[in-house]
C-alpha cells in the first residue's frame, strides 16, 4: 500500500506545478501557446490510475512538441490535479474558462470525475471539446462536447465474460472494492451479465478486502469479477491464497497487473485483466511501438497499459487538431471533434457509433505466476 501513500505526497508537489499563478481566476493568460488542459483525480481511489494515465500523456506531447507541436507552434500541456470532489472539479475547470488559450480538455481521468466532467459542461453550457476522456462508464449520456475513445466497462465485462462462456461457466461473483465503485457500477455489471444470460452474484463491499476473500465460502463462484484498483485486488487477491479451492479473477481496465505483484498481490490466484487499448508488447503496431521508444526516452516508467491509453488519447487529440481547417480557436477546435471523423491513431482506430463512442476495441491479458505478461 506504500506506493500510493508515495504518490500522494509526489501529488501534492505535482500540483504546485501544475497551477502556476495564471492559471489562477481573474488573472490573464500571458502566453499565446495553445494550451491543452488535462484534469486528473488524484484521490486516494483514483490516483494509480491518474498517474500512469498521465505519463502517457506527458510523453505524448513532449514528444509532439519535439517534432513541431501543432501545425507549427508548440503546445502547453497543462495538467490540473484535483482531489474527485465536485468542488474541486468545478474550481479547476472555472481557471480554464476564463483562459482563451485552452482549446480544449483532453484525456481527462478517472472515470468517476471524467463522467462528472460530461454533467458539469453540459449544466454549464460551456463549448469546449472533451477529448479522449478515461470514461469507463456506460451508463453517461454522451452530448456533443465530450469524444470518448476508449470502450466502456460494459464492453470490457461483456468481452471477458463471452470468452468464458464458450467453456460452459454461467456463474460468476462480483467484488467491488468500496461502496463507492458497488454505487456506481453495479447496475453496469449486472445489466451486462443479464444480456449474456449469465447469473452473477453481487458481493456487498467490505472495509477489509483481505478478510472478503479468505470468507469466501465453498458455495461462492470459482470465478469473480473484480471492480477496482489496483492495491485493492492486491488486499483480495492476498485473501484468496489463504483458501483451498482455486479462484479465478476477472479485473479491468483500471487495474496494472505488474504493479499488483509488486506490491504483493497473490501469485497462485490466476487474474485475467481487459485493457481498453492494445497490449503494450504488441510490436505490430506502429502506436505502441511509438509509445515504447518516447516513453523509455523521455521517464524512467515501464510500460503500461493505462499509459498507453493517455498516450493514445493526446495522439487523437493532436492528429484532429493538426488536420482541421481555420484558426485554433476553442469554437473551431470543438467544431473540428463535432464531426466525428474516422481517424487511425498508428493502428488504433477511432470510428464513432450511434452512441457517440469511438471504439469497442478490448483487449485481454493474463499475469503468469513468473511475472510475465501473456497477451
Amino acid at each position: 500500500m506504500n506506493r500510493r501513500h508515495l504518490m500522494k505526497g509526489g501529488a501534492a508537489l505535482s500540483a504546485c506545478v501544475a497551477f502556476p499563478a495564471w492559471t489562477q481566476p481573474g488573472r490573464a493568460a500571458p502566453s499565446r501557446a495553445p494550451v491543452i488542459a488535462q484534469i486528473i483525480d488524484v484521490s486516494n481511489e483514483q490516483q494509480d490510475v491518474a498517474k500512469d494515465f498521465l505519463i502517457g500523456s506527458r510523453a505524448a506531447w513532449q514528444d509532439i512538441n519535439k517534432k513541431g507541436g501543432v501545425r507549427g507552434r508548440q503546445v502547453q500541456h497543462l495538467s490540473l490535479e484535483i482531489d474527485g470532489t465536485p468542488a474541486s472539479l468545478r474550481a479547476a475547470l472555472a481557471q480554464l474558462r476564463d483562459n482563451p488559450s485552452c482549446l480544449a480538455l483532453s484525456g481527462t481521468a478517472s472515470d468517476p470525475v471524467a463522467a462528472q466532467l460530461v454533467a458539469l459542461l453540459h449544466e454549464e453550457k460551456l463549448d469546449i471539446a472533451h477529448v479522449a476522456p478515461w470514461l469507463q462508464n456506460s451508463s453517461v449520456n454522451i452530448d456533443d462536447r465530450t469524444f470518448p475513445i476508449f470502450a466502456t466497462r460494459q464492453e470490457q465485462i461483456g468481452h471477458a465474460l463471452k470468452s468464458l462462456t464458450v467453456m460452459g461457466v454461467q456463474d460468476f461473483g462480483a467484488v467491488y472494492a468500496s461502496a463507492r465503485e458497488f454505487g456506481l457500477y453495479r447496475e453496469d455489471v449486472e445489466r451486462t451479465a443479464a444480456g449474456l444470460n449469465l447469473k452473477i452474484k453481487s458481493i456487498a463491499p467490505q472495509a477489509d478486502l483481505k478478510t472478503l476473500g479468505q470468507r469466501l465460502d465453498q458455495n461462492s463462484a470459482a470465478i469473480v469479477l473484480f471492480i477496482g484498483g489496483t492495491p485493492e485486488l492486491v488486499q483480495f487477491t492476498q485473501g484468496l491464497e489463504k483458501q483451498s479451492r482455486q479462484r479465478y479473477v476477472i479485473a479491468l481496465a483500471d487495474v496494472n497487473l505488474q504493479t499488483m505483484i509488486q506490491m504483493g498481490g497473490s501469485r497462485s490466484t490466476p487474474v485475467i485483466a481487459t485493457q481498453a487499448v492494445p497490449t503494450v508488447n504488441n510490436s505490430k503496431l506502429q502506436v505502441v511501438r511509438s509509445y515504447r521508444e518516447t516513453l523509455a526516452r523521455l521517464f524512467d516508467e515501464p510500460p503500461a497499459s493505462l499509459s498507453l491509453a493517455g498516450y493514445i488519447a493526446a495522439r487523437y487529440t493532436f492528429e484532429v487538431l493538426n488536420d482541421m481547417e481555420g484558426a485554433l480557436t476553442r469554437q473551431n477546435v470543438l467544431t473540428a471533434f463535432q464531426r466525428r471523423a474516422d481517424v487511425d491513431v498508428g493502428g488504433f482506430r477511432v470510428s464513432f457509433n450511434q452512441q457517440r463512442r469511438g471504439s469497442t476495441y478490448v483487449t485481454q491479458s493474463m499475469l503468469a505466476t513468473d511475472g510475465r505478461l501473456i497477451g
